[in-house]
């Protein structure tokens, strides 16, 4: 009996065991079936949708949609946009990488003609181009009554090329062009039918007439058309220093420390903007609208601001390029009525990433994001503060104002400063400068408070004498430091945390007697 029923058992699981099986074929199948109806979509295949809004986002503005025909749809038009702009990323992948990836899926048949004839030549060449467009300025031209066909010309596209040889830069190019564009709506995508370049055009993009309150005359920065003096500091709050925006803000501590700043009578402030703690590309609206009140408040207590961009950042590679113009473009636009702000600092000290990224990388960055800090807010001035004298002639033809960074010895820096102005006939501004007062456990051999003092004293004489414009660092010695700003050394930590005028806690130290002249 036992025999029989293990027999049994012994069946009716081979027929359990065979009927899941077939169940399983079968959904196996269905899905397949579903998927191959459905048709692969090419932005999940590439994963394009991600990598682009990481490293690809061109400014565009359509500068017209009229059609006689048919009305162009705005779901329509948003999916046009998104592919067109898909396929300069897969062209601009295929260049750098001289792969035909993803081309089949935005090119028809005689553009992926011509793209895998340039690959193919360039790879035989041994000839890699690392391109990005910058901005895109298309207009309608035709869009068909069945939806399946549409013609742009896309005018003034900036597009800006490192190219390799060897994988060694051989030369960078910056030009300005305007494409006939035709696209074919196939199986739900858009595709490049034909992309014709035409003739070269010029920038018509207008800066803002409004009146300016900050303007160069010769050597000079004027307010309002009369001679205006930088006499200013570098500030963050004593228990924020690096996190400004954070979480311990509080305009009635800014307020405070403005007070002070005043007191002493100072005009100017300079303050940072960190590009990642803003939001890269996409940018936090709660930290600008932090900076918004800080300039307001700024404003209210008569005081000029000079506002650093990108602060620890150091990624000037040609494929975020087009990331960290929108960062750029957004902070500045949404400040440039502000008009107590006398100029947008592009960099922090960028000449110490010539090394680590290349001049040939740092340079051409820095040369763009003056074109688009200055769009969007042709009111203000630009410069860029470098960290030291010599380095502050790079690019002194396309700044506003020539900037510098002073920490060596006070006996160099008449001889130094006479040679700059030699080489340019713009205001300069020593954009910092200091003496930290760390003598003590970590650094025997550090200077004093009393010789902190003694050094701004000596400072201070030289800029009366010679009516120079300072900004000195920093208001505050700090309790904490972070490691991304001196790295963990105690010693360095302990010297950074006091260049201040006024120590932890609160007290005024010998130094600040000599904060201005």
């Amino acid at each position: 009996m036992s025999l029989i029923n293990n027999k049994n058992s012994y069946r009716v699981f081979l027929l359990a065991s065979f009927i899941a099986l077939n169940i399983l074929v079968l959904y196996g199948i269905s899905s397949i079936l579903a998927y191959l109806n459905e048709g692969a979509d090419r932005s999940t295949m590439l994963h394009l949708d991600k990598e682009t809004a990481n490293t690809y986002l061109p400014k565009i503005s359509w500068k017209s949609l009229e059609n006689p025909g048919r009305e162009m749809e705005k779901q329509t038009l948003a999916t046009l946009e998104k592919h067109y702009l898909f396929s300069w990323y897969i062209k601009n992948n295929a260049l750098k990488n001289n792969t035909d990836e993803g081309i089949g899926d935005y090119f028809t048949e005689n553009p992926r003609k011509i793209l895998d004839t340039i690959i193919k030549n360039n790879k035989a060449d041994k000839i890699s181009i690392e391109s990005t467009t910058l901005t895109h300025n298309p207009k309608l031209e035709f869009y068909s009554e069945d939806g399946q066909l549409v013609v742009f010309t896309d005018e003034n596209v900036v597009e800006f090329q490192n190219i390799y040889q060897d994988k060694k830069l051989i030369t960078s190019v910056k030009d300005t062009a305007t494409y006939k564009v035709l696209m074919l709506l196939e199986d739900g995508f858009w595709r490049i039918r034909h992309c014709e370049r035409m003739a070269k055009v010029t920038d018509t993009l207008k800066a803002e007439t409004n009146e300016k309150t900050f303007i160069v005359k010769g050597n000079q920065i004027l307010k309002n058309n009369k001679p205006f003096l930088i006499k200013g500091i570098n500030y963050y709050p004593k228990n924020s220093a690096w996190d400004m925006y954070g979480d311990l803000f509080n305009l009635d501590t800014i307020a405070a420390d403005f007070d002070i700043i005043t007191k002493a009578k100072l005009n100017t402030i300079r303050i940072f903007v960190p590009y990642e703690d803003f939001g890269k590309a996409e940018v936090k609206t709660e930290k600008l609208e932090k900076l918004k009140q800080v300039l307001a408040l700024s404003k209210a207590k008569n005081l000029a601001v000079i506002v650093t961009l990108f602060d620890f950042y150091g990624d000037y590679s040609v494929n975020n390029w087009t990331l960290t113009q929108r960062h750029a473009e957004t902070v500045v636009s949404s400040c440039k009525d502000f008009d107590n702000i006398i100029s947008w600092d592009i960099k922090n000290e960028p000449d110490l990433d010539f090394e680590s990224r290349g001049i040939q990388n740092v340079k051409p960055w820095l040369s763009e994001m003056i074109e688009v800090v200055k769009k969007a807010a042709p009111n203000h001035l630009v410069t860029i503060g470098y960290s030291n004298i010599k380095a502050s002639e790079i690019l002194k033809d396309e700044v506003d104002v020539v900037s510098y960074h002073y920490y060596e010895h006070i006996s160099l820096f008449t001889d130094k400063l006479k040679a700059l102005e030699k080489a340019t006939n713009k205001p300069v501004v020593m954009q910092e400068f200091g003496m930290s007062s760390n003598k003590g456990f970590w650094s025997w051999t550090g200077n004093s408070k009393e010789d902190q003092a003694e050094y701004h004293k000596k400072m201070q004489v030289i800029f009366k004498e010679k009516q120079l414009a300072f900004v000195s660092w920093t208001l505050y010695d700090f309790p904490k430091v972070p490691d991304g700003v001196a790295g963990k050394w105690p010693w360095i930590k302990s010297k950074q945390k006091q260049f201040g005028f006024i120590d932890y806690k609160g007290k005024h130290k010998p130094s600040f007697l000599y904060i201005t002249n």
